[in-house]
């Protein structure tokens, strides 16, 4: 998915969505100056309101105020 996509779909601006992925509140990788958010990573992120989910995980809130 892209940024611009993960931003219409959140209501939020680009540099919010880039902001969420270098903090790893939002599940992507890296690729040189670009990021890669499969769809299905995505979806399960908004299904599970961000929560990380899965054994030995607990399930605590992933949003960091600066």
């Amino acid at each position: 998915m892209s940024v611009d996509e993960i931003a219409r779909r959140l209501d939020i601006g680009r540099l919010a969505v880039y902001a969420m992925l270098e903090q790893g509140i939002l599940p992507g990788i890296r690729l040189g100056r670009r990021w890669i958010v499969t769809r299905h990573a995505y979806e399960e992120w908004e299904r599970t309101c961000g929560m990380r989910t899965g054994p030995g995980l607990q399930n605590e809130p992933e949003v960091r105020v600066h």
